[in-house]
């Protein structure tokens, strides 16, 4: 086997093998023991002392990741209730998903319905069917919130979004640690979500982004997962074919792959929330097929390309997408066992039965497939001029962040004791955090291409997967808060660049003091720029004044 294909194996597939490399992740965690011989920095030789034992290295491995999950929390939960209204588009998903828990289906609700709906009068929803442009997964579990608390509490209808925020945050930081093997960076890229603004304000609003974030995440780290467990899987194979002299003509048809289904069935969940799932699973699919190809070449399987392509690529196929189909029609139950449902019954109303071949096709979902190219007609269709709309082309600058929310106050009201105040729910994230991040992945890009790292690799699959497809709509009505989908994967490259910059702990000392002071300068920084505009993100009452200098470009006015 060449150099060249293993170089190629390990930029998807990734080895096991600890061959060094120019961006290895720094592991500040290694017993000192480790580093024999070399000298070390005052901090290192600490944080070595700290972790002399295999008992305390399995407490740090989890005290680190909960650490940034207990703080998410904290920073998600506080004031959950406040604003006691419907902050942006909450006016659509909190009305749909108590009428869905409550018929099964969305129902319809009076006109200009939000302020007596934010007063109590939850039952106001009609039986009549409303049209709705999304699928109801996500809506189900914000009706789960509101079931448990009591749809009167604001909070309520926003716990189930701070729940799947909070559990994101924990997820970063495992993947973290398992790409980087570092707890440390895995803590870090933790911690950079669960600071940020754009993480914490979409945790605390009821739309549905945030669900298709942490499905997606999941869908991730079980692709990631599959990549370990598949490659194992194939050097036993090989290995007893060639015990027993065989050729290697095509490899196997790995049908054993758990993980793998685990990706399909999150990516169906995550397409049950908004349609843009179906990007997770296309990405995830092409590249567990590329894996299974560069794995076969290093294996030294002839004909590896067109035997992945004819053997396994179906295979793959048959263990994702059924199952991901399965569990987006799963999310639509309660439309399928009720009987008042948008659509439900347009044959009987009216509309055209099928014929010839599909005739046989059952009623129900004939009325379910006209339903879902109604909605994606709306989707595709939708140019309706908004003022916060971001074109995509956009968004790694972060020119158009969304205003969720804006209740201006004079002197007097509201507890306002200066002659204006406000209150601000605004979705910009922390700006060093995504600014640093956006480089970062051009770095990861430019490390990809120049040393092959399947790590950064992996990492930009999920940036990709969130946010290429969303090019292709660009004249669509959209916004930036789009982008929660593929923020963790930002953080992710922004903690990898951070190992980059922080080195090894057996570097030269003068170099790795340089490393942890400029990271530290960076991390102390953004703590502070959170500090400064948690008020905008929780919307808490501040003078006017206060809050124009956080505008900092004026399109985010």
């Amino acid at each position: 086997m060449t150099d060249r294909a293993e170089r190629d194996f390990d930029t998807l597939v990734g080895s096991t093998a600890t061959a060094a490399t120019p961006d290895a992740p720094a592991t500040s965690e290694t017993p000192a023991s480790h580093a024999a011989g070399r000298p070390l920095t005052r901090l290192d030789a600490w944080w070595g002392r700290v972790l002399r034992t295999p008992t305390r290295r399995r407490v740090w491995a989890w005290a680190g990741p909960l650490a940034v999950t207990v703080l998410a929390a904290l920073l998600r939960l506080w004031h959950l209730n406040h604003p006691a209204t419907l902050v942006f588009d909450e006016t659509y998903y909190v009305k749909d998903a108590w009428s869905l828990h409550n018929l099964g289906y969305e129902g319809s609700w009076p006109t200009d319905y939000d302020a007596t709906f934010a007063k109590g009068g939850v039952d106001g929803f009609l039986t009549n069917p409303s049209f709705v442009a999304h699928p109801p997964l996500g809506k189900w579990l914000i009706g789960l919130g509101m079931a448990v608390f009591g749809p009167e509490n604001p909070a309520s209808w926003r716990v189930a979004t701070v729940v799947v925020g909070v559990l994101a945050v924990l997820l970063v930081a495992l993947i973290g640690t398992y790409l980087f093997k570092s707890t440390m960076l895995g803590t870090l890229a933790g911690f950079l979500m669960a600071i940020d603004g754009h993480a914490i304000v979409m945790s605390r609003v009821a739309l549905l982004d945030n669900f298709v974030m942490f499905f997606g995440l999941l869908a991730f780290a079980a692709v990631m997962l599959d990549r370990r467990q598949s490659a194992r899987r194939l050097d036993r194979w090989i290995a007893h074919r060639r015990e027993r002299g065989r050729d290697l003509a095509w490899g196997p048809a790995l049908w054993a792959r758990p993980w793998l289904v685990t990706a399909g069935l999150m990516c169906g969940l995550a397409t049950g929330v908004k349609w843009n799932g179906l990007y997770f699973l296309a990405f995830f699919a092409l590249y567990t097929v590329v894996v299974d190809g560069l794995a076969r070449r290093r294996a030294g399987v002839e004909f590896w390309a067109t035997g992945t392509l004819l053997k396994q690529a179906p295979v793959s196929f048959l263990l994702t997408v059924p199952i991901a189909a399965l569990a987006y029609l799963a999310t639509w139950t309660g439309w399928f066992v009720t009987s008042g449902g948008y659509d439900r019954h347009w044959i009987e109303q009216g509309g055209t039965r099928w014929t010839g071949a599909l005739a046989w096709v059952p009623d129900a979902f004939q009325n379910f497939w006209h339903y879902q190219s109604g909605v994606y007609a709306f989707n595709v269709g939708l140019h309706t001029p908004h003022a916060y709309q971001a074109n995509p082309f956009t968004w790694l600058l972060m020119l158009r962040p969304t205003s969720m929310y804006y209740q201006g106050s004079d002197l007097g009201q509201n507890g306002c004791d200066v002659t204006r105040c406000g209150e601000a729910i605004t979705s910009i994230a922390n700006p060093l955090i995504w600014y640093l991040a956006v480089l970062a992945c051009g770095y990861l890009l430019y490390r990809l291409v120049r040393y092959r790292e399947w790590r950064y690799g992996l990492i930009l699959l999920g940036v990709g997967a969130g946010y290429l497809p969303w090019l292709a709509y660009a004249d669509r009505t959209i916004f930036q808060f789009y982008t929660i989908s593929f923020e963790p994967y930002l953080l992710l490259a922004l903690a990898a660049t951070f190992g980059v910059i922080l080195g090894r702990r057996t570097d030269d000392p003068d170099r790795r003091l340089s490393g942890i002071g400029v990271v530290t300068i960076l991390l102390v920084v953004s703590i502070a720029v959170s500090v400064f505009f948690y008020p905008l993100w929780t919307a808490q009452l501040e003078n006017w004044d206060f809050i124009r200098i956080h505008y900092w470009i004026p399109s985010w006015k």
